[in-house]
């Protein structure tokens, strides 16, 4: 133990200090979007993300927003699993026959005022999947739709683009 001790502190701290992010576009996104934020909510945000039916794609990347590179916390958005405490639904997927009691009762728990984002083509258009036996395609056709996101998948700086643009309406 006390020959392992000895290596640690003759070889000392090994790993790389953690480069600062400089992405000028996300830093110009995330100035905006903490500005209208603070601007309409007097607060941080809230979103309720719902997964009508999709292949999870868009999923990955609105978690990737909350990692450290996009860290969409710092301009004030944070995710709740209750869409009685939400200001916004993030929607992606095309909606499935099996989702869309769930997508409604979720749209009818949100407080007003409503905002809906459709993520995704497969949210904004039907996607590959289009209306079928087993979709009802876009979210559109559901429930009502302020602002879309189109992709396969969008990115995180795409996402917060959209998010700033539902804000503004």
């Amino acid at each position: 133990m006390i020959r392992i001790l000895k290596q640690i502190f003759r070889t000392g701290i090994v790993s790389e200090p953690v480069p600062p992010v400089a992405d000028p576009e996300i830093e110009r996104i995330g100035v905006q979007l903490e500005a209208a934020i603070r601007q309409r909510f007097r607060r941080s945000m809230t979103i309720r993300q719902v997964d009508a039916g999709s292949c999870n794609a868009c999923e990955l990347e609105i978690h990737a927003m909350n990692n450290a590179f996009y860290n969409c916390e710092r301009y004030g958005i944070q995710f709740t699993a209750s869409p009685r405490f939400a200001d916004m639904l993030l929607v992606t997927g095309p909606v499935s026959h099996n989702m869309e009691i769930a997508l409604r009762r979720t749209y009818a728990a949100t407080p007003p005022p409503k905002i809906v984002v459709a993520v995704g083509d497969c949210g904004c258009m039907g996607g590959v999947f289009g209306e079928s036996y087993a979709s009802h395609g876009a979210i559109h056709n559901v429930i009502p739709v302020n602002v879309t996101i189109p992709g396969c998948p969008p990115t995180p700086t795409a996402l917060l683009q959209g998010i700033l643009r539902a804000i503004g309406q």
